[in-house]
């Protein structure tokens, strides 16, 4: 598979960037301009555009028309990608964590969490 067409690829690399995760917790508050989403950073408008073009690419942000302005919205649906390839190690990790959370019950001699022996 291209990785440059693999949606999920392309959403993880956006989100490798710690000024795009920032940018896109500012749009979780609501939508935004640029230059209200550039406010709080020390980079250049440019950079910022950048950045947005990244998270456009992404599907993760949406830029709408209203009157002169083009304000910037938050898209849920890759995040749900990512939350859903995460779900499948999330239940292995807690399935671990589970045994452990046994096992240390077991050789300390507590009952474990939950009431189950």
């Amino acid at each position: 598979m291209d990785r440059t067409s693999d949606s999920l690829s392309r959403t993880l690399s956006a989100l490798a960037d710690p000024t795009r995760r920032a940018i896109l917790a500012r749009l979780s508050l609501g939508a935004a301009t640029v230059n209200e989403i550039a406010e709080p950073f020390e980079i250049s408008l440019p950079s910022i555009s950048r950045h947005l073009k990244v998270l456009e690419g992404a599907g993760l942000i949406s830029r709408g028309r209203e009157a002169q302005w083009r304000p910037c919205r938050l898209e849920a649906a890759p995040l749900r990608q990512v939350d859903g390839w995460l779900g499948r190690y999330r239940r292995f990790w807690q399935g671990s964590f589970d045994r452990m959370d046994g096992y240390l019950h077991e050789i300390t001699n507590a009952p474990p969490k939950g009431g189950k022996q």
